[in-house]
């Protein structure tokens, strides 16, 4: 079945979500305001539901399916474990930093794709 340029930019739109709510939800190991301000069960209803939507979306494609699924459960792992003990242990906070970086680049490079998708349609 052929994929609209909508649809094409909707589902890099959806990854920019989806990987935007990762690195918030990573953001909240080391900033006591962030989880304050941005309830945890608020930011969880998003990351489900932008997740739902992609693993719906990847269904055609199962290895890349399971790679985000993969992706997203390691990162959902990390914060988990770094809120319930802190971030007082190097190798967490190294490893959440290295997280971090690759969310900033995929989020930097899809972002730039669904800006130049929008100014062709």
């Amino acid at each position: 079945m052929p994929v609209s340029a909508n649809d094409q930019t909707d589902i890099a739109a959806a990854l920019v979500r989806l990987y935007v709510f990762l690195a918030q939800y990573l953001d909240r190991c080391f900033d006591e305001a962030a989880r304050r301000d941005y309830p945890d069960s608020e930011l969880q209803k998003h990351l489900d539901e932008t997740r739902r939507q992609l693993m719906d979306i990847l269904s055609v494609n199962p290895v890349v399916k399971r790679k985000l699924a993969d992706e997203c459960d390691r990162i959902l792992h990390l914060g988990a474990s770094c809120l319930k003990l802190g971030v007082a242990d190097p190798k967490t906070r190294e490893a959440i930093q290295a997280e971090r970086a690759v969310l900033k680049s995929k989020t930097l490079a899809l972002s730039d794709l669904v800006a130049v998708y929008r100014a062709l349609a």
